[in-house]
C-alpha cells in the first residue's frame, strides 16, 4: 500500500469513526430527552469526542444542563439493585466499589439496559489511555521517578485480588445475570478505569459534621460512594475551569461560574489535581506551565540517605537511628513531603522532621528528657511562610543543606544517577521548547513528559532556593 492509499484508508477510517460517534451521540441525546435530562441550547458536544462547546455567549451563573437523580447510574438505581442490597455483606472490599462495578458489568453488557444509550458512547474503554493500559515496560521507562508506576502496580494487584476473591465468586453464584466468559477480569479492569476517570462523588453535607460532636461516630461515617453522571462526564477538566457541578436533592446541575465566550470549551474541574494525579486517575495531563496545582514529592527516606552519608562513627549512627525512629513515630511513617509551585504543602510535617533530624546530641537528649518540646513559638502561619519559596532561602544552613541534597537525590531518581542534574534539566528544557519535537511524540510520551518535567522543575527550584 503506497502513501496515497494509506492516506485515503486513514481518512475513510476517520470518517467512519466520526459517523459512528455522531450516531451514538444522537442516540444518547434522544435518551436524555426521555429521562428528563435537560441540556441548554447554548452548548453542544464536540465532534472529536468527549467535550462540550459554547454555541453562544453564556453569562456567569447560567444553567448548562440538569441531570435528574433517576438518570444517575449506581448500585441504588441499577436493575439489580435489590440483589446487591440483599447480598451486600459478601460484596465488601477495600475499594468499596464492587457494587457499582457489578452494576456496570451488568448494564454495559445487557441489550435491554436503561443506560444503553449512555454506555454505548464507550465502545472501547482503552481509549481512556489510562497508565493501567500501558505496558509495564513503558510505564517504568517513561514515568520513572514520578511514583505512578508503583501506584499502578498496586492498583492492578488490588483489582486482580478483588475480582478473584469477591467478584468472580459472586457472578458465578448468579449465572443468570453474569457470565465469567463475558464479565472477565479484563473487562473489570477497564470498568475500574472508567469509574476512576468519569465517576463523581457527592460532597459530604458539612452541616452533618457540625451537628455531630462525637469523634468516633464521625470516623465511622462512610464516604459517599462513586456514581456515573451522564452528560456531566462529557466535560473535560482544567484547573482554571469555567463550570461547576452542583448537587441538589432532586438533581445535579452544571452551572457556569464565569462568562463563557461563544466557541469556548466548557470545562469542569476534578479538583486541585497535580499532573501525576491526573495521569494516574484519568489518563491525561495539563500543560505543566498552566497547571497551578502541580506537585512533586520528596520521599522522607531521602533525608535519611543524605544524613547517613556524613556518619563517621557508631555513636553518630545510633543517634541518627534514634532521631529517625522519633520522626517516623511522630509523622506516623509519612512517605513523602509534598512541594508545589510556591513552596512546601506539608510544611508542618517538614518543619517537625527538620527540627528533629538536625538536632545536636545535646538538643535531642533534652528533647527526649522532656518527652517532646514545649509549646512551639512558631505558629502555622510562620511555618507556612518559612517553607514558601520566599522563606526557603532564609532557613538555617543545616536545614537548607538537608533539603537541597534530598531534592537532588529525588531528582536523580528520574534518570541516570551518574549524570549531573543540571545537564539533563537543560536537555529536558530544550525538548519542551521544541514544539515540533514534542508533537512528534506519542500521546503517552507527551503526557509522561508533562508529568516528569513539571515535577523536576519544582524539585530543581527547591534546589536553587536551598543552595
Amino acid at each position: 500500500m503506497n502513501t496515497q492509499e494509506k492516506d485515503r484508508y486513514q481518512k475513510k477510517n476517520d470518517l467512519i469513526t466520526i459517523t459512528k460517534y455522531l450516531y451514538f451521540v444522537t442516540y444518547f441525546l434522544q435518551w436524555c430527552d426521555r429521562v428528563g435530562l435537560v441540556l441548554s441550547t447554548k452548548v453542544s458536544q464536540t465532534v472529536a469526542g468527549y467535550g462540550m462547546l459554547a454555541k453562544d455567549h453564556i453569562p456567569e451563573g447560567e444553567l448548562l444542563f440538569t441531570v435528574p437523580r433517576s438518570a444517575l447510574l449506581h448500585q441504588g438505581t441499577t436493575k439489580i439493585s435489590a440483589l446487591l442490597e440483599g447480598e451486600k455483606s459478601c460484596l465488601e472490599s477495600e475499594s468499596g466499589w464492587v457494587p457499582l462495578l457489578l452494576s456496570l458489568l451488568y448494564e454495559y453488557t445487557s441489550p435491554l439496559s436503561h443506560w444503553k444509550p449512555y454506555l454505548s458512547l464507550w465502545t472501547n474503554f482503552k481509549t481512556l489511555d489510562h497508565p493501567m493500559f500501558w505496558s509495564k515496560e513503558d510505564r517504568d521507562r517513561w514515568l520513572k521517578g514520578t511514583g505512578i508506576p508503583e501506584a499502578v502496580d498496586r492498583d492492578l494487584a488490588n483489582i486482580q485480588q478483588e475480582y478473584s476473591d469477591v467478584v468472580l465468586p459472586f457472578i458465578t453464584k448468579h449465572l443468570h445475570l453474569w457470565d465469567p466468559n463475558t464479565h472477565t477480569l479484563e473487562l473489570y479492569i477497564q470498568l475500574v478505569a472508567f469509574v476512576m476517570a468519569y465517576s463523581f462523588q457527592e460532597p459530604r453535607d458539612e452541616s452533618d459534621n457540625e451537628d455531630d460532636n462525637d469523634d468516633e461516630e464521625e470516623e465511622e461515617k462512610p464516604l459517599n460512594l462513586p456514581m456515573m453522571v451522564p452528560m456531566a462526564d462529557m466535560l473535560n477538566h482544567v484547573s482554571n475551569h469555567n463550570a461547576n457541578l452542583e448537587f441538589t436533592p432532586d438533581s445535579l446541575k452544571m452551572v457556569a461560574i464565569r462568562p463563557i465566550a461563544k466557541g469556548e470549551e466548557v470545562f469542569n474541574t476534578y479538583g486541585q489535581m497535580a499532573n501525576w494525579q491526573l495521569l494516574h486517575m484519568y489518563g491525561f495531563t495539563e500543560p505543566y506551565a498552566s497547571n497551578s496545582n502541580d506537585t512533586a514529592d520528596v520521599p522522607i527516606r531521602h533525608f535519611y540517605e543524605v544524613l547517613t552519608q556524613g556518619i563517621q562513627s557508631d555513636l553518630e549512627q545510633q543517634l541518627l537511628k534514634k532521631k529517625w525512629e522519633t520522626v517516623n513515630e511522630i509523622l506516623q511513617e509519612k512517605a513523602a513531603f509534598v512541594f508545589g509551585k510556591h513552596g512546601c504543602l506539608t510544611d508542618t510535617e517538614l518543619h517537625t522532621a527538620l527540627k528533629i533530624l538536625c538536632m545536636s546530641k545535646e538538643e535531642f537528649s533534652e528533647f527526649e528528657d522532656n518527652e517532646g518540646w514545649e509549646e512551639d513559638d512558631e505558629d502555622e502561619e510562620t511555618i507556612s511562610q518559612a517553607f514558601s519559596n520566599d522563606g526557603l532561602p532564609e532557613l538555617n544552613a543545616s536545614w537548607k543543606r538537608l533539603l537541597h541534597e534530598a531534592a537532588r537525590l529525588t531528582l536523580k531518581s528520574y534518570g541516570d544517577r551518574e549524570e549531573e542534574v543540571e545537564v539533563w534539566m537543560d536537555r529536558d528544557r530544550r525538548l519542551m521548547e521544541d514544539k515540533a519535537g514534542v508533537a512528534g511524540l506519542s500521546s503517552r510520551q507527551q503526557n509522561a513528559l508533562q508529568v516528569c518535567y513539571g515535577q523536576k522543575k519544582i524539585l530543581y527550584k527547591l534546589m536553587e532556593l536551598t543552595k
